[in-house]
Formats: C-alpha cells, structure tokens, sequence
C-alpha cells in the first residue's frame, strides 16, 4: 500500500475518504468530462470537451441503461454448459448498453523535478491514455490495474497537462455485465527522479511463523541515478502505528535489496484476528528523504496438508468462500468502498470467511477490506486464454498479455495477507485439449516465480478430461467446479492429497418466492421466470448446498468450497437464460441483487457461523387461495432439533441426521438434506401463525420464531442496514399490515425522496426481471421489498421519506 506523499489521486470517489490520502485530490474529485461515442480528437491537448458529459471517476457509463433485449443479444453455444447448438441467450450480459466507444478527460499539474506515472485500477476496456495529445499507453484488458511513465510527455511544472482515455467495449466479448468506463480509480504518482520505489516494489514475505517469533523478509526494488548512494530503512510498525522492529543499508547500485527482520510475539492473521502490519520504507539521499514507501502486510502461515487438509497459522480450517462478481448491483461496475463493506459485512455474518474473485482481477479496494476484515482470497485473473468462450473475449489477446497481466497482478496482491491462493482460470476450454496442460503450467510457472509462497490452482468443470490428459496433474490444487461426484476419484487419482470446490452449487433462488410442489429439479423453469426460495433447484451441472456441506464433512482432505455465488449479478440468468427475456440478472446469488438475504443465506449461517446461532423459518405464511393445501416448512438452524406448531397444534418435534447417505459420494442427488435441515413435508397451510420452537442438545428450550399472516397492507416501513455514518447507506423499505407484520406478497410502486445531508443514488428490489432502473428514484417492491441506497454529502442528518400508493409513508432520519 502506497504513502501519504506518493500519491495525488485524480479522482477518487468520496467514499475511500478512509484511504488517508484523498485530500491530496481534493480540487481533481470531480473534475472528468466524459462522451459516449467515438471522437478520434478527443486525444488532442486543446479539444474542446466543454459540452460533454461532467462524471466523477468510478463511473460505469452502462449502468443508468436503459436495459433491452437488443443489447449485446447474443446467439451462441455455451461450451461449458454441455450446448453444442447456438440459440438465443437474451440478457447474457444483464441487458446493458455496455457496448461502444467512450472517451474521458481531465487536466492536472504536476511539481517540477518529479517522475510521474499515471495508474489506472481498471479501465473497461481497451484502454488507450493520452497525456497532451501524445499516446502514454495502451492496455486491453479491462479488470487488471495498469500504469504508464508519463514523465516525457509533461508541460513545464505548474502548466495544465491534458489527459484523454479512450475506451472500446465490442460485442461478444463478455459472458455477464463487465460494466463500461472508468469505473475504478485513477491516480497520478510522483516520485523523486534521484531514487523511488516503482509501483509495487516491494516483497514482503514471511518464512519463518510462530506465536514466540517471526522473520519478515523485506525484498525493496530500488530505482536509482547510477552511482549515487541510497540509504534505504525499513521500519516495520503493527496495527497500532508503533515500530516493531527495524533495518538500514546503504547501496549505490539500483535493483533489488534485502532485507531480514524479526518481530517478537507476532500479532497472527486469520479471518477472526485480522492483524496487519505495515512495513514503511525511506530512502534518502545525503541525509534527505527522497522517497517514503509504505506496504501493508501480514504475518501468518499457509499449508495444504496431504490428506489432512487446510492449516492456518497451523490450526486446521476448511474454506467456507464465495465466488462474486466485480458489479455491485443498482450501482452496477464503479467500485464503491462502502458496497464492498456492505457486502462483506453480510457475508462475515453469514459465516463465510474467504473470497474468490471470479473471474477477474479485483478492486484494489476489495482486497484492502479483505486484510481489514478478515477474509481469505483466491484471486483468479482469466475467464478465457487462448481459445475462445467469446467471440471477442480475451483469447485475442492472451499470447502477448497473458504474462503482462500475471505480473501485474501478482505484484500488485502478493504482499497481501489476505490471499491464500493464485487462481489462473476457469472453465477454459483449453481444459479438455490434449497440450492444454501446457499453458496451465505455463502460467502456474510465472506464480511461482513471482510469488514461490503460495500454491496455484484452476476452476475445472470437465473432470474426466482433466484426469485423463494431465492438466489436474499439473497443478498443486485441483480445484473442481461442481461435479461433486467426481470428488472422491479426483483425490484417489491425483496424488496430491486434497482436493479445492473452486466453485460450487449453483442453487437458484428467487428471494420470498415458492413454487409448489417443492421438489428437487435442476434447471427447472417456471412461468413467472423465478426460481424457488425452497433452496432445492439448481442447474443440470450442479446441486444443492446440502451436497457440498457433507463433502466437507465427511472428508479431511476436502479444503473448502467457494460456492456460486455470495450475490446476484448481472447477467448470467440461468436457468432464464435462453429466449427467456426479461430475466437478465442471474438467481445464483445467497443474497440478492439488492443486498436482501434469501432463505439460503440462513442454510449457510446455520453450517458456518459458529459464533451466533442461526433459526430461520420458511416459507412466509400469508397465502390467501391456498388454505388446505400441502405448503412444507423448512427451519434452518443451528441447534439439532426443533418442534413445529401451526396455530399452536404440534406439527411434531425434528432432529438433524448426520448419518444420512453417509459418507456421501457427492451424487447430485444424494439425499442429505436431513443432515442439515429441518422439514415438515405435510404442513397443510391455515391462516394464523406458525412458531418454531429450538432445542439444545440437553433438550432445552433455546429460541423460538414466529412468523405470522399478514393482514391487509397498511403503511410503508423503511430499516436501515447499513452504518448511518458511512458515505453510502442502506435502507430496506417493505410494506407492514395494521400489527407490523411483513406483507410478502406486496408488489407496490415506491416513489423515494432523499433529503438534506444526502441525496438519492441508486434502487433495487432483486427481481431477475424488472426492467426498472437503478438511478431513477421509483420503483415496484418485489416480494414486499427493496432496497434504497442514500449516498451522504455532509455530515448533516440524511433523512429519506418513502410513498405508495394507498398506503401510509414512512420517514426515517440518520
């Protein structure tokens, strides 16, 4: 992580004020005029960008729609999905106007005597940068963090320089919505011409780990004028901003220096004590400072066990992750510091502890609160190598930026304790070839030489191919994609003693909706293009959480699983995928697209949070048209045992069978949900309530819920989710009957209005099929609720006032 003094952000969006530095950018916040369409001399230093567009930087240009089917419909044949015969795919990627050409420009001055480079975090895509008219750099893809000299091409310190991006999506080129834009941060780095550390010139590892002791090994690469003496020190300060331990050195040749430090009774990382140091290296020149380098870090170890598993700091723990998509929802691909907390805040209560970023680099940002908040990291950079998945995906550029794009990354995330693992793909078609082995290890081989510290591993879904022609061989975790039942015949084959669920599941759901029967099915489809909150569909690939749980539990070597995936995205509406339009958002997510929990969420909370109990009912039970008829209850807790009562008459009294198909050999269709769940199958729905009563495992009464039918809708209720003070916050607006219960059916139009210290930013309710637009401030509940998000403009109280229809309004001042 870089200082205080090296950087002046070009725009930095108000909500990474906690990054220190964003004072330095203050006069540059806003300063972007941006146009959609091509302009060829927009590139020039004295274009006239007056009548364009004025953004502030993260943008994404696509978000605000509006969304059509027309938008990048695709006719193709999805490989890794078993399709051999093109047909329609309507909202692949989410129905956006991703699309087209843009441009941004902006001008800065920089200090006099000082080398400048320019950074971008990601740029979507094809990325060419002008700096006063002349090219500074060109990079294509989109998700990977870049950099250019710009030095040479610099007006005399003081004068204006301009700065001119120009960006090109093409169609065919994404399989969900990548976002448009410069939709991550952008910022200018100035450093002494004399000596300076480059961007990510530092290497920070830790061989030997202990609770007594620590050696940090500190590798600086310095860039120098030849001949002149550097000093270079090394303070390594904990959490605390208090020094732990120390180094100097002197050199007169530039390249890379060592250095070895010890620190006493070490602070450890791990998901539930997130301790990070920061290893704060000066040079100096004749007695002054030249340059100040800061790189955060973390002490801890990392094993793969044969046979026995994942340690931590040596303390056996099974990967309990989540695969997510860069977009943020109604906020669509522009990173945004406080969605991120949000998010991972869910998710930490959830009990997840890792992240797998699929299937690109992430936001520099993601992985900042990652260290902060203690999650595990299997960063993944490709989606597509060298044969293609898209017509116009990456496999155009793979054989002359594959290796740029690894360095770059590796370098950027490999001081972070944060990440555990190195992903190079998934799902790449070159998986099932017979020399596709060959470009894994190729690109395994350039992470060890970056980074000998971690292992490697890639998403593979054609298990037998890969078993068969020495691809899983070549990599030190077989990571598998689904296809659960190949588990066991993966670690008997391979020989190396575990085995990854890189991505698994891939249940759908559809928040607060049921389908009757509730059956298991896989790819089921349904009139109203949802899928059923009973968490019992998934695709024809995949399967139910249930089967992954007992996976991990009946089975040492089985390291985890990264479940597809924590949150809704969009694009990808399997199984509404094929001539299925309006659905363009995929049901994936445990959480919805608008940050609201779905039932499954609580199945995981009940497995994985082993800190706080979980006992979550479902379904709702405001039915009107089905009294009389089978409507199952399912409770998902972590107590073993539980008694169901319909209106105060016992349903009977359940308990959780671990030996229920055990051991389990992964089979889609394994029955082993009573293992995990609690469920009266022949519940005959009546008006009323129902309540659920918990037991310990001494039969001891431990909690009870009650979840009641709604009367008629009569006021609008709105309960704030997210921190009052953070630059974003999250309100969930549902409609209550006279008593103050939910109304799950409400599908009422809210009209929003934001006032004082905030204004409005964005809306979601989660429906896969709403064509209503993020930025506009109405639109229909779904399943009784949805999501507003206020971002605050001072540190006056935001207050936000909610209408409908017919109904009571609700008010609420933070």
């Amino acid at each position: 992580m870089k200082s205080l003094n090296r950087y002046i952000f070009i725009v930095l969006a108000l909500s990474v004020s906690t990054m220190l530095y964003a004072q330095r950018s203050e006069s540059l916040l806003k300063n972007w005029n941006f146009h959609l369409g091509d302009e060829p001399a927009a590139a020039a230093a004295d274009y006239d960008d007056a009548s364009w567009q004025k953004v502030s930087v993260p943008h994404d240009w696509a978000i605000t729609g509006p969304f059509s089917i027309k938008n990048d419909l695709q006719t193709v044949a999805v490989f890794q999905n078993g399709e051999t015969v093109p047909t329609l795919k309507t909202g692949r990627t989410g129905g956006l106007p991703y699309v087209g050409t843009g441009w941004y420009r902006t001008t800065f001055k920089t200090a006099a005597d000082s080398r400048m480079e320019l950074i971008f975090d990601g740029a979507m895509s094809e990325a060419r940068v002008y700096v006063n008219g002349q090219e500074a750099c060109f990079w294509p893809y989109g998700y990977n963090t870049f950099h250019c000299d710009v030095t040479e091409l610099l007006n005399p310190a003081g004068e204006s320089n301009s700065l001119a991006v120009r960006l090109e999506n093409l169609p065919f080129s994404s399989r969900w919505y990548p976002g448009a834009g410069l939709y991550r941060n952008v910022h200018l780095l100035s450093t002494s011409k004399t000596a300076y550390v480059p961007v990510w010139g530092t290497f920070v590892t830790t061989p030997e780990v202990s609770e007594r002791k620590a050696v940090v090994r500190v590798e600086t690469t310095i860039e120098s004028v030849e001949g002149v003496e550097v000093e270079y020190r090394t303070e390594i300060r904990n959490a605390d901003g208090h020094p732990v331990a120390s180094a100097s050195a002197k050199t007169s040749q530039p390249g890379t220096q060592i250095q070895e430090l010890s620190v006493d009774v070490p602070e450890l990382w791990s998901p539930e004590t997130p301790n990070c140091y920061t290893a704060v290296t000066t040079l100096s020149v004749d007695g002054k400072c030249v340059d100040t380098y800061e790189t955060l870090f973390g002490i801890r170890s990392i094993e793969y066990r044969p046979h026995e598993g994942f340690f931590l700091n040596g303390v056996r723990r099974q990967i309990h992750g989540v695969c997510n998509h860069h977009d943020l929802g109604p906020l669509g691909a522009a990173v945004h510091v406080d969605a991120l907390r949000h998010q991972l805040d869910l998710l930490k209560d959830m009990g997840c502890d890792a992240i797998r970023t699929s299937h690109n680099m992430p936001a520099p940002e993601l992985v900042r609160l990652c260290n902060e908040m203690g999650f595990m990291m299997m960063i993944e950079p490709f989606d597509e190598w060298n044969d293609a998945k898209c017509r116009n995906g990456y496999h155009r550029w793979f054989d002359e930026w594959a290796e740029k794009d690894m360095v770059n990354m590796l370098h950027q995330y490999r001081n972070d304790p944060c990440v555990i693992m190195w992903s190079i793909g998934n799902e790449v078609p070159s998986q099932g070839m017979p020399d596709g082995w060959k470009t894994a290890a190729f690109l395994q081989d350039i992470c060890h030489r970056e980074d000998p510290t971690r292992k490697v591993t890639c998403g593979m879904d054609q298990v037998d191919a890969v078993l068969n022609n020495g691809f899983a061989a070549v990599l030190d975790i077989p990571g598998i994609n689904y296809r659960t039942f190949k588990y066991v015949e993966a670690y008997d084959r391979l020989n190396k003693g575990y085995v990854l669920g890189s991505e698994t599941a891939s249940t759908v759901s559809s928040r607060g909706t049921y389908h009757f029967p509730a059956v298991k099915g896989f790819s089921a489809l349904h009139e109203d293009n949802q899928s059923s909150g009973y968490d019992l569909e998934a695709c024809w690939w995949s399967n139910i959480p249930d089967v992954d749980f007992a996976l991990a539990d009946d089975y040492l070597w089985n390291l985890g699983q990264f479940v597809w995936t924590g949150f809704d995205y969009l694009g990808e509406p399997s199984p509404y995928d094929t001539d299925a339009w309006p659905s363009h958002s995929s049901v994936f997510g445990i959480i919805d697209l608008a940050s609201l929990p779905k039932d499954r969420y609580y199945l995981y909370r009940s497995i994985w949070n082993t800190d706080s109990p979980t006992l979550h009912v479902l379904p709702h039970w405001t039915w009107p048209g089905r009294e009389g008829e089978i409507t199952p209850v399912y409770v998902y807790t972590s107590y073993p045992e539980a008694e169901l009562f319909v209106n105060g008459v016992s349903q009977g009294r359940r308990s959780k069978n671990p030996e229920a198909s055990y051991p389990t050999q992964g089979g889609q269709e394994e029955a082993v949900e009573a293992r995990y769940r609690l469920m009266w199958e022949d519940v005959v729905y009546q008006p009323g309530k129902i309540e659920v009563v918990a037991y310990d495992l001494e039969g001891n009464e431990a909690d009870r819920q009650v979840v009641r039918t709604a009367g008629k809708p009569r006021r609008l209720k709105i309960t704030r989710t997210s921190p009052a003070d953070g630059g974003l916050i999250y309100y969930t607006v549902s409609v209550v009957d006279r008593r103050g219960v939910e109304v799950p059916y409400a599908t009422d139009e809210i009209f929003v209005k934001v006032r004082r210290g905030g204004h409005f930013k964005a809306m979601a309710n989660g429906d896969a099929t709403s064509l209503e637009l993020f930025h506009e401030p109405q639109m229909h509940l779904f399943a009784g609720k949805l999501t507003v998000i206020a971002e605050r403009d001072s540190k006056a109280p935001v207050r936000i006032t909610v209408r409908a229809k017919g109904l009571r309004k609700a008010s609420r001042r933070n």
